[in-house]
């Protein structure tokens, strides 16, 4: 341990035991089922069991007990270290205010509110809410607490690797751990290869906000120029500098997993412990369980980190929707067949003893029929691969739309809107912040110079909103459209020449 740095942060978080004043040490649980269906020694650190359900409480602690001036706590959170943050002041009786974004949902605001703390809600964005926080913090000569990239705090967060050490039997052989802003990744790795350096420990982000793998290509945190929305927990732009000086050189490697892969990992913790993991939560299995069938490695001590279950119960649709596509169980197919009866029954003695998970079909004319099907699968990619060559084989036009984002959020609960009187369509797929008001907002913002004609929103019960629109638009406007959704401010897509659209819509 030659870098003086990390030798400071490693000794700040063997003194870090003052955080068992609040929080609790989390068993280390053998996940049989798991094991099993993986071929390795599956365990889970069971951080979800804190009193705030998640990690963030540690280094919170850690931080905060240990300021001087304790005149005023301030944060920036829409989560999980707001409630770290403002369960500690409770405990040491402090004055606090935790700056949370315009689109946090109510149940975590509400819970903030409950542990004593005040809440001030500003700006659409993480970002937004935390240059207000810092700002405030300043005017007012309170002290802030940032929720990753502060010594303390990550200390705070390596306790988690000193119980992780001491409850194996022995070294574990691998250690996934989730990334947002590099926290706990820093924490657990300073530790952890201080200790017990074969150890190889990987970094697992989500596909769409891998802010420390940018960092890492590039040599210093870089920011991302769009981050993903479904893993809230880890969704940051940019790595902390302090996480990045800590960990560029002692992780081993970094995997990402997508929206999918994610939701099959919940599930997967659903099925072992019955407890339901945020999406950040289940990152660490999800990263694993790919690493693992990706190497096609065998008999290892694997361990993962169940980091936090801070759900809100109406985004259980989604996950349930998504998760068998990620575990490779279920595909979505866009198929056409003849447009005559016993056609369906046809298709399904070709598809076989498989399960059809949904089905949908409306007339379009005499001759052919577009169907969105789901089926359900057992032996993963190879049996999708049989399946579609197969269809094929048997004279279907087949699609593969198991990846298609925009085939899996709207097209597959519109099948059947085909029109031929549309000219001139242009597809859109638009996020924007989930609050009351902001659809009529959005509509508000778009205009009325071109005409809408396709629409589809529909509350997956996350920060966000996703709406599928079509505006018709002439080849020469096009330039102008665009600039126009630039100016918004709304992250969007054009999605004109997806093969969802063209096959079910257009």
């Amino acid at each position: 341990m030659k870098d003086n740095f990390v030798k400071n942060c490693y000794n700040k978080i063997l003194s870090a035991d003052s955080v068992y004043d609040i929080a609790i040490k989390t068993p280390t649980q053998s996940a049989p089922k798991l094991s099993y269906k993986l071929d390795n020694n599956i365990f889970i650190k069971r951080e979800d069991l804190q009193p705030v359900f998640s990690f963030k409480l540690r280094g919170a602690y850690n931080k905060i007990s240990k300021l001087k001036n304790k005149k005023h706590i301030v944060a920036a959170s829409a989560g999980n270290h707001a409630q770290g943050v403002a369960m500690t002041c409770k405990k040491l009786k402090l004055e606090s205010s935790i700056v949370m974004p315009l689109t946090t949902p109510t149940i975590k605001v509400n819970a903030v509110k409950k542990l004593g703390s005040k809440v001030i809600l500003s700006g659409d964005t993480y970002d937004e809410a935390y240059s207000f926080a810092i700002k405030f913090a300043k005017d007012n000569n309170y002290e802030f607490v940032h929720p990753y990239d502060d010594l303390d705090v990550i200390a705070g967060q390596g306790t988690i690797a000193i119980e992780l050490i001491d409850q194996l039997n022995e070294h574990p052989d691998y250690v996934f751990i989730p990334v947002g802003g590099g926290g706990l990744l820093a924490g657990m790795s300073v530790y952890l290869k201080s200790v017990s350096p074969k150890t190889k420990i990987i970094a697992v982000e989500a596909e769409d906000s891998a802010c420390f793998n940018l960092a890492f290509k590039k040599g210093k945190p870089t920011s991302l120029s769009h981050v993903g929305i479904f893993a809230d927990g880890v969704a940051v732009k940019k790595i902390g500098s302090k996480t990045f000086k800590l960990t560029k050189s002692i992780v081993d490697s970094s995997i990402t997993a997508t929206t999918d892969e994610i939701c099959s990992a919940i599930k997967d913790i659903y099925e072992e412990t019955r407890v339901i993991a945020e999406p950040a939560g289940a990152l660490s299995l999800a990263g694993a369980r790919k690493y693992i069938l990706s190497n096609k490695i065998k008999g290892k001590n694997i361990a993962t980190i169940l980091c936090g279950a801070n759900m809100n119960f109406d985004r259980l649709r989604h996950v349930a929707e998504r998760a068998d596509i990620g575990e490779s169980t279920e595909i979505i197919l866009g198929v056409t067949i003849a447009e005559k009866p016993g056609s369906f029954k046809k298709f399904c003695s070709i598809i076989g003893k498989r399960a059809i998970t949904e089905f949908n079909y409306r007339f379009s004319d005499n001759k052919d029929a577009q169907v969105f099907v789901g089926i359900k699968t057992t032996k993963g990619l190879d049996e999708k691969k049989e399946i579609i060559k197969k269809l094929k084989s048997n004279g279907y036009k087949c699609h593969d739309m198991s990846s298609n984002e925009m085939a899996k959020l709207h097209v597959r609960y519109m099948v059947g809107g085909i029109c031929n009187e549309i000219n001139d369509e242009r597809i859109y797929r638009f996020m924007f912040p989930e609050k009351p008001g902001e659809l009529l907002k959005f509509l508000n913002n778009i205009g009325s110079r071109w005409n809408i004609s396709l629409f589809h929103y529909r509350n997956h019960g996350a920060d966000f909103g996703r709406v599928l629109i079509g505006l018709q638009a002439q080849e020469t406007e096009l330039g102008s459209l665009e600039k126009h959704f630039k100016k918004l401010n709304y992250k969007f897509y054009n999605e004109s020449q997806n093969s969802a659209y063209k096959q079910f819509l257009k």
